[in-house]
């Protein structure tokens, strides 16, 4: 409670107190003189109403006095905000570092030099890297705090039956689990800009550098989440085994792909039905959120596809925020799914946020080195992240092949 609050609401208090006083008062003089008649009920209630005000005020001033200085905080918020942009935007520009708060700017990268990028400019770039890469937006995407994460897969196995009420009770089977460690690998990125253009007072560095680090690191990564070889990288969904199997009988990590039965194309007759097959071979606890992924020369022949009256399957938006349908489902644009060809699995539908999964080990780092390549200032900047396909149920392909 601050010195000017306390004593407004010692003011307030005796000034309540002094007119309940006096108007205590004056009641017990009207009573014993037998002059109730004098007082009305119109000023009797005009005084309790003016006590009570009195009184809630106190009581209110008192309350609001007892909680935290909201105002005070949310300066202190905006005071640090602003210290992490400075001591940033230094580094940057001028490499210094001896009045680097390091609470500001997280933690120190071992003893080269490096920092890690404050909270503010990370999500910026992790919000770019969302709108440029739709496998990390459909995925599940899990924070992890060391080099390996691990995921335990019931496949089944447990079984029951029907038994009497005193028939013997035998052991029956366990259910099985699956271990999958997604393979984690580095992402990076090497800017550069001169000493000049980083002096220049008009040059944005959080707008250059977040701009700059989006468009490479959300090229190279959603690569890896459909193509990558788990080899110091996420493991792409197209990088596993396929199968004509179905769910029951197919080998735990394997992909069901279904085939169109000509190599490097379409059939010849009802194409569109191998799509209706997609959708119906995936469990319908996992349809609900399923979606269509493609590149859009795929997806340009099939918007040409009719049904039997001439209607087109594909359904386009009829709002700027909902997505264009095939058959009552989304469709994602990836440039990175392979286009038509023989063999080629270059049509997937899945439920992504059950079927992949992408791991980020840490926030993006950046070191920033003058001397390589003078008079140019390179950032180093990376970021660990890792993925693999943690359900093979939620997903199905289609392969153009016999």
């Amino acid at each position: 409670m601050t010195l000017e609050t306390k004593e407004a609401l010692e003011n307030l208090t005796r000034s309540f107190e002094t007119f309940k006083s006096a108007n205590d008062e004056r009641l017990a003089q009207i009573e014993s003189k037998g002059q109730a008649d004098v007082i009305t009920e119109e000023k009797l209630d005009r005084l309790n109403k003016e006590m009570a005000r009195l009184q809630g005020a106190a009581k209110a001033m008192q309350a609001a006095a007892g909680r935290p200085n909201l105002s005070a905080k949310q300066d202190q918020d905006m005071i640090k905000m602003e210290q992490k942009r400075q001591f940033f935007e230094g580094f940057i520009r001028k490499g210094h570092t001896q009045n680097l708060d390091q609470k500001a700017l997280s933690t120190t990268v071992n003893t080269d030099g490096g920092y890690a990028v404050p909270v503010e400019l990370d999500q910026q770039i992790e919000k770019r890297l969302r709108d440029l890469s739709p496998i990390r937006a459909e995925a599940n995407v899990v924070a992890i705090g060391s080099s390996k994460y691990k995921k335990l897969v019931n496949v089944g196995g447990i079984t029951s039956g029907w038994i009497s009420e005193t028939g013997a009770r035998v052991e029956t089977a366990t259910p099985t689990l699956q271990e999958i460690t997604p393979p984690l690998g580095e992402i990076y990125a090497n800017p550069a800009a001169t000493q000049t253009m980083l002096d220049d007072a008009d040059f944005n560095v959080d707008r250059w550098l977040s701009e700059e680090l989006a468009e490479e690191f959300s090229y190279q990564e959603n690569g890896a989440f459909v193509n990558g070889s788990g080899i110091n990288q996420p493991r792409g969904f197209l990088q596993y085994t396929v199968s004509s199997a179905g769910d029951d009988s197919r080998t735990f990590g394997d992909i069901q792909a279904l085939t169109t039965g000509v190599a490097g194309d379409w059939a010849a007759a009802d194409p569109s039905d191998i799509l209706v097959d997609m959708i119906h071979e995936m469990k319908s606890g996992y349809r609900s959120e399923a979606k269509f992924y493609m590149n859009t020369s795929l997806l340009a022949e099939i918007r040409k596809f009719k049904d039997a009256d001439g209607n087109y399957l594909w359904r386009p938006a009829l709002e700027s925020s909902a997505p264009s349908t095939l058959l009552g489902y989304p469709v994602v644009e990836v440039a990175e799914m392979p286009t038509r060809a023989a063999s080629s699995l270059s049509l997937c539908f899945a439920n992504m946020k059950r079927a992949y999964t992408i791991t980020d080990r840490s926030g993006t780092q950046i070191l920033r080195d003058p001397y390589s390549n003078k008079p140019y200032v390179h950032f180093y900047t990376t970021k660990r992240v890792g993925g693999a396909v943690t359900n093979d149920q939620a997903i199905k392909l289609l392969q153009f092949a016999v």
